[in-house]
C-alpha cells in the first residue's frame, strides 16, 4: 500500500477525521444517502455479496450523490479532513465477472454513482451525447431509437453503465468502447472539476477531436484512480440503412482453417462491426447446437451492398468447405430458443433489449438479482493475435486449464480488427466454497498460462490487481504512473484501483 495511504498509528484520530468527513458528506448530499454502520464510520457495512464470489471487502460507508456539486463537495471533504479511507467510485456496480462493485483493496467508502443519471444533451445530427455514470446502455439506446444514429453496445445487461463500462476499456459489437470516448468530465482529488478530451462549444457544432490540442490527458482517466468520472462526451454511430447477420457453424477440427478463412474475410472489408465467435461450451452454455463453434457476421450497409456482400461471404463459405451450416437474419431469423442469435442480431443494431435473456441463460437470474442469487461467474480477458494458430493455441490452454483444475471455461472470440481478438473466457459454477475455489484456481491457471503465451489482459478483475507490475513492459512506466498519482492525489483521497 503507498505510504500515503497507510492507516495512523493512534486509531482515535484516524476516527476523528472520518467522522468530519463522513458529516460532510451528510451535509452535502443528506443524512439519507450515508449509509455506515456507527457514526464515525469505524465499524465496517455488512458485507455484500457478488457473483464471482471473490472476497468481499471492508467498506466503511456508501454515499450516493445525486449531482457533481455534491460529488465535489464529498471528495473535497475527503480530501481535506485526510480520513485515511479512500473513496471508492461506482457507476451501476454491474462490473459482473471482474468483481461487480468491489474494490481492489480493503478500507474504503464506497462513492455510488448510480445517482448521478442525466442525459445532459443528445444531439444525433452531429452525433455525440453527454451522458452521466447512471446512464444505462438500455436507456441510452431507447432515445436513439428512430434516430439514424445508434449506440455501440455491449453483450451484457441493458441496464449496465455505458460509461462504466468505457471508462474500464470495455469492447461492444462495432468496437472497443474507447474509440466512441470524445471527452471526460473528472472530479480531482481536491475537488476541483476539469474537462478532458473534446466537449460541445457553446457557440454551436464543433467536429470532434477527442486528442484536443497538445498532450493529450483523455487516456489517463480511463483504467484509472486519478480522479472521479461524473460524466463523458461519447460519439454515436451512423445507423446502417440495411443489415444482416450470417451465423456459421463449424467443428473443433476446423478450428484453425475455419478462423485464418475468417480472418481473410474480415482484412477484405466484408465484414461490419466485430465478428464473434462461441466456442463449443459458450454455445452450449446459451442455448446453441451442442459441439461446434458459432461465428457470428454482420454485414451493412445500404440495401444493395448488403444484398450483395452477403451473397458473396456466402458463396466464399460455401467454396472452403470448412462450414457445416450459412444462414442468414433476413432469409432465417433466430428461433425464440436462439438467445444468443437474438441478442447479436439486435446488438448489432444497437439495441441491447435482447441481453437479458442471454444474461438469465447464463446465471439463471435476471440484473437486479445477478450479484445476490446467481450461479457463480468469473472473466479473464486477454487480447490475442487474429490467427487460427494463435485461436487454436488458446483453446489448448483452456483445455490445459480443465485438465488441471476440473473446470471447463467457456470463451467468445471477438475480432476487434484483422489483427487482434478480444477472447473473453467465462467460468461458471455453483456457488458453493469448493466450487469457488477450484474456480478461482482455474482462474489463476489461466492468468498464468496466457501470460506465458503472450496472451496479455487488457481489463483484470479485483482480485489480480497485483499483475499490472507483472504484465508491464516497462518497469519506468508503472514508476511514472505511481508517481503522478502521488503528485495528483498525495492524500489518498481516491482508493487505489485494479491498475495501481
Amino acid at each position: 500500500m503507498p505510504e500515503s495511504l497507510a492507516m495512523p498509528d493512534s486509531p482515535a484520530p484516524y476516527r476523528a477525521d472520518l467522522l468530519k468527513s463522513l458529516s460532510a458528506a451528510a451535509e452535502a448530499v443528506g443524512e439519507d444517502r450515508v449509509v455506515r454502520a456507527s457514526d464515525d464510520g469505524s465499524v465496517p457495512l455488512p458485507a455484500t455479496a457478488n457473483v464471482s464470489m471473490f472476497p468481499p471487502r471492508e467498506v466503511h460507508a456508501v454515499i450516493r450523490p445525486r449531482s457533481v456539486d455534491e460529488v465535489r463537495q464529498v471528495v473535497a471533504a475527503f480530501d481535506r479532513f485526510g480520513a485515511g479511507r479512500g473513496l471508492h467510485a461506482v457507476s451501476t456496480g454491474r462490473n459482473w465477472g471482474l468483481g461487480s462493485r468491489e474494490s481492489a483493496h480493503d478500507g474504503v467508502v464506497t462513492l455510488d454513482l448510480a445517482g448521478l443519471d442525466q442525459v445532459r444533451d443528445l444531439h444525433t445530427e452531429d452525433g455525440w451525447a453527454v451522458i452521466e455514470p447512471g446512464v444505462t446502455q438500455l436507456r441510452l439506446a431507447q432515445l436513439l431509437d428512430g434516430s439514424d444514429r445508434m449506440l455501440n453496445v455491449t453483450a451484457s445487461s441493458g441496464h449496465t453503465s455505458v460509461l462504466g463500462n468505457m471508462v474500464d476499456r470495455g469492447v461492444g459489437l462495432r468496437h472497443q468502447r474507447t474509440l466512441d470516448l470524445a471527452g471526460l468530465e473528472v472530479v480531482l482529488p481536491d475537488g476541483e472539476l476539469i474537462r478532458v478530451g473534446w466537449w460541445p462549444h457553446k457557440n454551436g457544432a464543433t467536429a470532434v477531436n477527442p486528442q484536443g490540442l497538445g498532450p493529450s490527458p483523455l487516456a489517463l482517466f480511463t483504467q484509472s484512480d486519478l480522479g472521479v468520472v461524473t460524466a463523458a462526451s461519447v460519439r454515436l454511430l451512423p445507423r446502417p440503412e440495411a443489415q444482416c447477420v450470417l451465423r456459421l457453424g463449424f467443428p473443433h477440427d476446423r478450428l484453425t482453417a475455419a478462423i485464418d478463412e475468417l480472418r481473410r474475410w474480415t482484412s477484405q472489408g466484408l465484414v461490419s462491426g466485430v465478428l464473434k465467435v462461441y466456442d463449443q461450451v459458450a454455445t452450449q452454455s446459451y442455448g446453441g447446437e451442442v459441439g461446434e463453434y458459432l461465428a457470428h457476421l454482420c454485414v451493412d450497409g445500404t440495401a444493395r451492398s448488403v444484398e450483395a456482400l452477403s451473397r458473396v461471404i456466402a458463396e466464399e463459405a460455401a467454396a472452403s468447405g470448412l462450414f457445416t451450416r450459412i444462414t442468414r437474419s433476413d432469409e432465417q431469423p433466430p428461433t425464440e430458443d436462439d438467445k444468443v442469435g437474438r441478442a447479436v442480431e439486435h446488438a448489432y443494431r444497437g439495441d441491447p433489449s435482447h441481453n437479458e435473456a442471454m444474461l438469465f441463460s447464463a446465471v439463471g437470474q435476471d440484473a437486479e438479482r445477478v450479484d445476490s442469487e446467481g450461479g457463480g461467474w468469473l472473466f479473464f480477458l486477454p487480447l490475442i493475435p487474429f490467427t487460427g494458430a494463435s485461436v487454436t493455441h488458446a483453446q489448448d490452454l483452456l483445455d490445459q486449464v480443465h485438465a488441471e483444475t476440473g473446470v471447463r471455461p467457456g470463451s467468445t472470440i471477438n475480432a476487434l480488427d484483422p489483427d487482434v481478438i478480444d477472447l473473453v473466457v467465462s467460468f461458471r459454477f455453483p456457488r458453493t466454497e469448493q466450487d469457488a475455489e477450484r474456480a478461482h484456481r482455474a482462474l489463476d491457471r489461466t492468468y498464468e498460462l496466457f501470460s506465458e503465451a503472450g496472451f496479455l489482459p487488457y481489463r483484470l478483475d479485483a482480485d489480480h490487481s497485483q499483475w499490472v507490475d507483472r504484465l508491464s513492459p516497462d518497469a519506468g512506466a508503472r514508476t511514472f504512473a505511481r508517481r503522478l498519482k502521488q503528485f495528483v492525489d498525495p492524500n489518498g483521497t481516491i482508493a487505489p484501483g485494479r491498475y495501481s
